[in-house]
């Protein structure tokens, strides 16, 4: 196996760079570090029955015993439930909780962008361009990744918002701003983890997972797009919003089930400004840490 690297991040309340805790750290390392793991992640792992099965125990209430020690564990505040600890029945339940509003309060600023989802936030200004993508020298395949030509030849210069939740983070996403979302799409397609662990060694797992996206219209900046991405041990991905009715920023747009995964919001070129944390450390390839509302940028109106 390889030398074991930390994964790091940078959390915009601490000022600080700090080490990620990985849920599932050792299996996770050893399914895409060693030949063993590679040729049971190609067979097994990468399928949707193997996630399907596990999703079936985060429903059984036999899991329902995980709840207090995962929440012990990655030091949860259980304050910021709508429901108690003891109310949920699973861990699939405790996974999608909802969170009192207070706890996440949404920015206010009449062009804010605010981040979707809780989690370590990734920023290519230019999708046409490389760089640090999870590793140096990237870039994105746009047309794989949504599916469709002309959408990608009207984003081919846009600005991607890439978020990714961790096990241990609220998994309900929500618009990061004003308009009107079209129906999803769904692109269906393996399940492989969306870990960097994973994505250093390749980054293409984005456009070959099962993933959604939306068109969503008249918003400050024009249309954008938005992303749902599954992966390992998440093969649901569960919308919560009605498709063309008008949302506000802050609007709950769906939950994923179990497992770690990614929303990655998609702007027009030179319609994003983003916040000075967040350019820098994804300048370098850090994610930033950051919670669903809060202020990613503002949107370029003129």
């Amino acid at each position: 196996m390889e030398e074991r690297q930390e994964l790091v991040f940078y959390d915009r309340y601490e000022g600080a760079l700090k080490s990620e805790a990985i849920y599932g750290e050792g299996p996770l390392r050893w399914a895409y570090a060693t030949w063993l793991g590679r040729f049971c992640l190609e067979g097994v792992i990468k399928r949707p029955w193997f996630s399907a099965l596990y999703g079936r125990w985060a429903d059984c209430g036999c899991s329902k015993k995980e709840i207090a020690a995962f929440i012990e564990r990655f030091e949860l505040d259980p304050d910021e439930f709508v429901d108690s600890v003891e109310s949920l029945a699973t861990f699939n339940e405790f996974f999608s909780r909802k969170l009192k509003p207070e706890a996440r309060p949404v920015s206010s600023g009449n062009n804010d962008i605010s981040f979707p989802a809780d989690g370590r936030h990734l920023l290519i200004p230019d999708l046409s361009q490389s760089g640090p993508i999870f590793a140096k020298g990237r870039t994105f395949d746009l047309k794989a990744l949504i599916g469709d030509s002309n959408l990608a030849k009207k984003f081919a210069r846009g600005t991607a918002l890439i978020s990714r939740l961790c096990p241990t983070d609220y998994h309900r996403y929500h618009f990061p701003l004003n308009g009107v979302p079209g129906d999803p799409r769904l692109i269906n397609g393996p399940l492989y983890s969306v870990n960097p662990i994973a994505l250093e060694r390749r980054l293409a797992y984005l456009w070959e997972n099962k993933r959604q996206v939306t068109e969503i219209s008249d918003s400050p900046v024009g249309g954008y797009l938005f992303l749902e991405i599954g992966a390992t041990n998440v093969g649901s991905i569960v919308n919560t919003s009605t498709p063309k009715q008008p949302v506000s920023r802050g609007t709950e747009k769906g939950t994923f089930r179990f497992g770690g995964s990614m929303v990655i919001t998609i702007f027009p070129a030179g319609k994003f400004q983003p916040d000075e944390d967040l350019a820098e450390q994804s300048a370098v390839g850090v994610e930033l840490y950051a919670r669903m509302g809060d202020r990613a940028g503002i949107a370029i109106c003129s």
